[in-house]
């Protein structure tokens, strides 16, 4: 049976023969969540008998919505077929109505970051094609009931590595932007990443509109490698070269996300090589990466080995940055207090 909000009109059309013009309705049908309610003019129905046979339209289920009390984050918990629990967010935009989602892309994750609540699970699985598009499919369907309340963007930053689970991440982006269904630009979709080259240059021959995140942790290879494990197998100078070839591919400029981390990696010096890292960047490939500074979030009371950079340090961390000629930018990061921020996600 093929999950057909995982199919885009194209593959739809190939896997159960049908016509492309019959294809694009029953997408659009399924997308609205109408499919089966109403008849679809233009559809035969032989294409609709053949689709019963073939085609189904799994569900996660929702095990949770939990809303932040200090800002508008809401955290969706969902239990898929196996007992797996993943987490997604709904990330409110500035203008009204409009939102982000961040997608979970494996049940776990393998690379074990030292500052991720994720990296603590381990791997248990990836994710299938049609497990992240529901999750984008339940936070719309549960957006607030206002006029042009809508899912504006996407960004693979919630549980696991996307780049380790890139074949079903890119089926997911063809899907998210097929105009007749979700209708999502490319360019409002980011795929955030550890550091995992052959991912990162994939994704620029594969998905050239979409834009890349790269977590930092630190530019300095001895810092990086203790707080990122991936780093002993791909040092940041290797994952530095891909993201450059995407960059020149693209034209687009990476997102840089560093947390700073108390007395670990928020050094005035610290900050100060990372602008001159990015003004290299800048100078090698003609796109200037943004960095963002992401305060720390805790990830276990009890035994969080890190704490947050006050605001003396982590204005130190930026002066440093800001002495080479770069600006950052502090990035907010909602939800905290329903464990929904950058790093907490967990299925807790």
């Amino acid at each position: 049976m093929f999950p057909l909000q995982a199919l885009t009109p194209e593959r739809l059309s190939a896997q159960l023969d049908i016509p492309l013009t019959e294809a694009r309705k029953v997408h659009a049908s399924v997308q609205r969540e109408d499919f089966g309610t109403r008849p679809l003019q233009g559809v035969r129905r032989e294409t609709m008998q053949r689709l019963r046979e073939h085609g189904t339209i799994p569900a996660l289920s929702l095990v949770s919505e939990q809303r932040s009390q200090v800002d508008a984050f809401v955290k969706y918990a969902l239990r898929t077929g196996d007992d797996q629990v993943i987490e997604s967010v709904r990330i409110p935009l500035e203008k009204a109505g409009r939102f982000s989602v961040c997608v979970s892309s494996q049940v776990g994750c393998a690379l074990g970051c030292k500052f991720c609540a994720t990296g603590r699970m381990g791997l248990k699985r990836n994710l299938e094609t049609w497990e992240i598009v529901e999750q984008v499919r339940t936070v719309r369907r549960n957006l607030p009931r206002e006029p042009g309340a809508r899912i504006h963007g996407v960004v693979f930053q919630g549980m696991g590595e996307p780049m380790a689970n890139l074949d079903r991440v890119l089926e997911v982006i063809e899907v998210l932007r097929e105009p007749c269904g979700l209708a999502i630009d490319a360019r409002n979709v980011t795929v955030c990443t550890s550091g995992l080259p052959h991912g990162i240059r994939r994704l620029a021959r594969e998905a050239p509109k979409v834009r890349l995140g790269l977590s930092i942790g630190s530019v300095r290879q001895d810092k990086r490698k203790r707080l990122m494990p991936i780093s002993s197998a791909h040092p940041f100078d290797e994952v530095l070269d891909a993201v450059a070839e995407h960059a020149t591919l693209t034209g687009l400029a990476p997102l840089w996300a560093v947390t700073p981390l108390a007395h670990v990696n928020d050094e005035f010096d610290d900050g100060a090589a990372l602008g001159e890292t990015a003004r290299a960047f800048w100078e090698r490939t003609g796109v200037r990466p943004r960095i963002t500074v992401i305060p720390y979030n805790s990830i276990d009371a009890e035994s969080d080995p890190f704490v947050r950079a006050d605001d003396a340090r982590h204005d130190t961390f930026v002066r440093g940055i800001e002495s080479t000629g770069y600006r950052a930018h502090r990035r907010y990061s909602g939800g905290g207090d329903v464990n929904a921020a950058c790093g907490q996600l967990a299925a807790r």
